[in-house]
């Protein structure tokens, strides 16, 4: 029978489920309670959350698919992150945290219902961010207009030096 506190965290579990599209396992052993704290704040910045749970917990508020997607990477000390819209925004933020502080271990990544291991969390965190990549696609989109602009005002600068070029021309005759 669970106790009410257990249920308690069951319902807060599955209210941060419901609001993330995606999950990233991670083993937290060897963070103190300060450098876990540090690493909720780097990841709090673009509106994720990281939390430490208890593997039965997770599986009873994840729900039976999800719960059996993830069984083989609910062993051991798990913390648990909760992106909602963005994928990269989590990896870079995990990579940026062991970089600076120590090093965390990916475990997995259920990322728009699909498993993706370690590996490949760990390319997404090397990929430009989805502000960055728009810029690249508005700046690719946009040169070859430029380009077009500029050869057509060539053309129309080309003929006003070729002008100014026959008017002094004939100032110099005149005088």
């Amino acid at each position: 029978m669970p106790t009410a506190r257990k249920e308690a965290a069951i319902a807060e579990l599955r209210e941060k489920l419901a609001g993330a599209k995606h999950l990233i396992l991670t083993d937290y052993t060897g963070l103190s309670v300060g450098e876990i704290g540090r690493l909720r704040g780097e990841l709090r910045k673009d509106g994720n959350a990281y939390a430490v749970v208890k593997n039965t917990l997770f599986r009873i508020a994840a729900g039976a698919d999800v719960a059996a997607a993830l069984e083989a990477f609910l062993a051991g000390p798990t913390g648990i992150v909760f992106a909602a819209s963005d994928p990269v925004s989590p990896a870079k933020a995990l990579k940026t945290f062991g970089d600076a502080v120590k090093p965390i271990s990916v475990k997995a990544a259920f990322i728009d219902g699909k498993i993706v291991d370690a590996k490949q969390v760990a390319v997404l965190a090397s990929l430009p961010s989805r502000i960055e990549l728009l810029a690249k696609l508005v700046g690719t989109l946009a040169n070859p207009m430029r380009g077009l602009v500029t050869v057509l005002s060539g053309n129309q600068s080309g003929l006003v030096r070729v002008l100014n070029a026959v008017r002094e021309k004939k100032l110099a005759s005149a005088s």
